[in-house]
């Protein structure tokens, strides 16, 4: 019986036009550039403009991916979208983007699972590629967070911005794909820490869209921990090491987590891709967002060994290992 690998044929990333500076939001909010900075590391984020929806981030990240890869849309069977702004309640953003891109074969949901979501949605499509189910997977982090906020709670609306990355994952046989391919992946959650990050409104429960609430600190402290022993996990799944790792590219959230995720796992901060001064925390869009930065610029070059984390609401965490 033929075994299979899913390999990493091309990544893109979106950012709408519209930026806000820190200094733009001290005349908003109570709060400085200085302030934001220090805390955060987050110098700027992209906004989405009026009618630009999660879905047309997304479309737009995904032809970018397909470019990359050499393919059309045609080629795509599977497309997973890993978003807590959807476009609509119902259907799915990834219907919706399906049908922008013009595909109409094979099969396309969303997965929520917050700032984690494009983990979730590589470790969903590569169950789905390795049981020879689907061929070729688009994978979507796309967000409007800014559409969730309270932008008078500076505790919060300094954090986010919007975006969205995309990339293909490809069915390749063992043999054929060599060393290349997703190599180890851990999922957790926890929803005894539902209460640290969350939105305080709902279909079911307020009949409203509701706003983004954390409790930053707490957050801080679970992420650390967390995330480095899902990275420690990931790793060993594939029987390697972390000084084995050539990128470590995290969940942009604050660069001070990190800062001290890299610190407790021995890695050295040269091989940390940052993107958080220039777009924020974008939660399930930030990790493809940060590692087709790095693609575009040559720092992860093919055969580099590249490690995906994030950690959000849920709590739910999870770290992946991809040959490139």
């Amino acid at each position: 019986m033929t075994e299979f690998v899913s390999v990493l044929r091309g990544v893109g990333g979106h950012l709408p036009s519209k930026v806000l500076t820190n200094d733009d939001l001290a005349k908003m909010v109570d709060t400085t550039d200085e302030w934001i900075a220090a805390r955060t590391g987050i110098r700027k984020r992209h906004i989405a403009a009026d009618g630009e929806t999660t879905s047309d981030l997304g479309v737009a990240a995904a032809r970018k991916a397909l470019d990359a890869a050499g393919l059309a849309p045609d080629d795509i069977d599977l497309i997973v979208v890993a978003t807590a702004t959807p476009d609509y309640t119902f259907p799915s953003t990834a219907t919706v983007i399906q049908q922008k891109l013009g595909i109409t074969r094979g099969a396309g949901f969303d997965l929520q699972a917050v700032c984690s979501g494009f983990v979730f949605a590589i470790a969903t499509a590569d169950n789905f590629l390795v049981r020879g189910q689907f061929e070729r997977a688009l994978v979507i982090g796309a967000e409007t967070f800014s559409r969730i906020l309270d932008w008078s709670d500076r505790s919060t609306c300094v954090l986010f911005g919007d975006g969205a990355g995309a990339v293909v994952l490809e069915r390749q046989p063992k043999a054929q794909a060599g060393d290349r391919g997703v190599k180890g992946i851990h999922l957790r959650t926890d929803g005894r820490f539902k209460d640290l990050l969350y939105v305080d409104g709902g279909p079911s429960t307020t009949q409203t869209v509701g706003h983004l609430r954390m409790v930053g600190n707490q957050v801080f402290k679970h992420a650390v921990g967390k995330i480095s022993e899902s990275v420690r996990a990931a790793v060993g799944q594939a029987g390697l090491q972390i000084s084995d790792i050539d990128w470590f590219v995290p969940h942009q959230a604050n660069q001070r987590i990190l800062s001290a995720v890299a610190e407790r796992l021995g890695l050295d901060e040269q091989k940390v891709v940052s993107t958080v001064a220039e777009h924020g925390n974008t939660s399930a869009a930030s990790v493809p967002l940060a590692l087709a930065a790095a693609t575009e610029d040559g720092r992860v070059k093919p055969g580099d060994l590249v490690l995906i984390e994030a950690i959000g609401g849920g709590l739910a965490w999870g770290a992946a290992l991809i040959r490139v």
